[in-house]
């Protein structure tokens, strides 16, 4: 089974990494849907079953996003609010449709990884960051994986090194597909 990208970048026009990985995507429709949040629900109204029913078509979805404020653009929050329902992704008695699918992200953060280190500016890891996402990886028992990320975005950055972040994504995808 592909698997579902999930791309949430509110200003992808203007992105250098998403984009980029984007592309590389496209290169192997076989494999993955790219399924793009903002372009599909523009003025926000989210349309849950269409998501619901994307997702298990699916066995492993990653969440592809750039670091805004420490945290996520604000339309995966409402997505999750929203897709991820009790008798859908979790419950007591139902409720089980992303158990045991592979979960991930995929992060572009416009800081370097030296930043986010007990000693650096933020004194806290982007796992730490992104612990969140884990947990209701966790929650909906879903298997979490490492997550893949480019550091450093909001710097001029080669094509050299924009090829190698979109290769080494690659790489990442089919280590668990």
């Amino acid at each position: 089974m592909k698997t579902l990208i999930v791309v949430i970048h509110p200003n992808l026009n203007e992105s250098v990494i998403s984009k980029r990985w984007i592309g590389e995507l496209a290169q192997h429709p076989d494999l993955y849907t790219v399924h793009n949040l903002y372009q599909a629900y523009p003025d926000g109204v989210i349309d849950v079953q269409k998501e619901q029913q994307l997702i298990e078509q699916h066995d492993s979805i990653v969440l592809q996003f750039p670091l805004y404020w420490f945290n996520c653009p604000p339309l995966l929050k409402k997505w999750f609010d929203e897709v991820f329902t009790y008798g859908w992704a979790y419950g007591s008695t139902s409720g089980h449709k992303l158990r045991n699918r592979q979960f991930a992200l995929a992060v572009s953060a416009g800081i370097k990884e030296e930043d986010f280190r007990p000693d650096g500016r933020y004194p806290h890891s982007l796992k730490e960051i992104l612990l969140p996402f884990e947990m209701t990886a966790k929650y909906v028992e879903a298997n979490y994986l490492p997550f893949y990320a480019f550091y450093g975005a909001e710097d001029e950055n080669s094509q050299e090194e924009l090829d190698k972040s979109a290769k080494g994504y690659i790489d990442y995808l089919q280590s668990f597909s």
